[in-house]
């Protein structure tokens, strides 16, 4: 019997991504989105991330026709998003927007983020 490999859960959406046709990734660091920075430095080789916001991936969206993908931690990071997201919806332009999250458990209780 063969042993099963395992993927971390990161690096599997980050293979989604790829499997998209998706060449760049927008956004900023943070605390509850480290496990998408671990697997895009995990799949640097087939993804480049590019520290900016996502008026960045919007831009991106319509200068390519592709899809932009923008992410941001939770809370902070979340709002940073608001503006590229309103702006690819005003030009009609497709952005995926990823936004971490806090432990369940920790939510409502004056968690960081």
């Amino acid at each position: 019997m063969q042993k099963q490999q395992t993927v971390e859960a990161g690096v599997a959406m980050i293979k989604v991504l790829e499997s998209w046709g998706v060449k760049h990734v927008y956004g900023y660091p943070g605390g509850s989105i480290s496990s998408t920075l671990h697997a895009l430095e995990v799949e640097q080789e087939n993804i480049t991330y590019v520290q900016v916001g996502a008026l960045a991936a919007a831009g991106h969206a319509k200068a390519t026709g592709e899809i932009g993908v923008a992410f941001g931690s939770a809370g902070p990071g979340a709002v940073n998003l608001l503006n590229g997201l309103y702006d690819a919806k005003e030009d009609n332009v497709p952005v995926l927007a990823i936004v971490g999250q806090v432990p369940r458990a920790n939510i409502n209780y004056d968690y960081f983020q």
